[in-house]
């Protein structure tokens, strides 16, 4: 299962393994406080206005420092952009945040962790790539610990549809990642950065506005941990980590991308527990580590394309 689609010769392995501990660090953080955000604001107001605002401050900075013309794309490149604004943005992220609202930020990350699974099944129906053996040896076990996540009491609280929401919000995430290879988009990831988040903020504020979740929203009775939340989603999740993912799906290979599935989770149920105090179950460390580990053996199976400079 090879990604033909060329990578810009250019880009250094160091800076992709910089890229990728940001995403393994802070992305690991944001389960958190986006459970902050969503047990306090509708969570497509508090995400809808994290999103515009953070694409609107990219924005800004690509025109201070290339000009209006930095932004300029073409038709086909804007729609592959708002299609995965869409995908990344209001059905995964937003997805996320809906489910935090019943459940727990470890098993929300231990859940998502399934997304490279989505995208072995993806590649082989609609890609018509033929996985290894040892891929599909991985995809079953982390499906059997997704399993265990996901049925009833596992967590000992936690509502199915909210397990529900997460699952859907996970396939939507992989299948952004399965087209990002196949989409025409702007040369600067940046820019493509730009328009997914405004797309899919600005689409989550007219859902949130249509669905009536302004109403009895009191901007000064919001909790001041809860504008710390915002803010750290707003400065590192969006404008640091998400701009950082997209552009390493234009310059490294899905399969390395991916492995910020099994370091997140880690991060996620750590702070769960230590700061919001979430239970963690026997259930919930056995269909983590399953999970984890069938994950892991896909990306191990499937990491063919090395980093320029480094063997695979």
């Amino acid at each position: 299962m090879t990604i033909t689609a060329p990578r810009p010769q250019a880009t250094r392995p160091a800076a992709i393994w910089v890229g990728l501990g940001v995403v393994y660090v802070v992305w690991g953080t944001t389960y958190l406080a986006i459970r902050v955000l969503s047990l306090t604001v509708a969570p497509f107001v508090s995400q809808g206005a994290r999103f515009v605002l953070a694409g609107t401050i990219l924005a800004a900075v690509v025109l201070l420092r290339h000009g209006r013309a930095a932004l300029r794309v073409t038709r086909e490149q804007l729609g592959s952009s708002m299609l995965l604004g869409l995908l990344f943005v209001v059905c995964g992220n937003g997805g996320v945040a809906i489910a935090e609202q019943v459940v727990p930020s470890a098993l929300a990350a231990l859940l998502v962790a399934a997304m490279p699974l989505w995208v072995v099944l993806l590649r082989y129906f609609l890609g018509r790539d033929h996985p290894r053996r040892l891929t599909w040896m991985g995809t079953v076990l982390g499906f059997a610990g997704i399993a265990v996540l996901a049925r009833p009491g596992a967590d000992g609280s936690v509502r199915p549809w909210g397990v529900g929401v997460l699952l859907l919000a996970t396939v939507c995430w992989a299948t952004g990642t399965f087209l990002t290879r196949r989409l025409t988009l702007p040369v600067n990831a940046t820019v493509t950065t730009v328009y997914e988040m405004c797309t899919g903020g600005l689409t989550m504020l007219v859902i949130a506005t249509t669905s009536g979740q302004f109403r009895g929203l009191e901007v000064s009775e919001v909790p001041t941990r809860a504008w710390v939340a915002f803010a750290y989603l707003t400065v590192f999740g969006s404008l640091v980590a998400y701009s950082v993912f997209v552009w390493l799906l234009q310059h490294a290979p899905v399969s390395l991308v991916t492995t910020y599935a099994f370091v997140n989770p880690v991060v996620a149920v750590s702070l769960g527990w230590l700061i919001l105090d979430e239970s963690v179950t026997v259930a919930l460390l056995v269909g983590g580590v399953l999970a984890v580990i069938g994950v892991a053996m896909v990306v191990r199976s499937e990491r063919r394309e090395p980093i320029e400079g480094e063997t695979a």
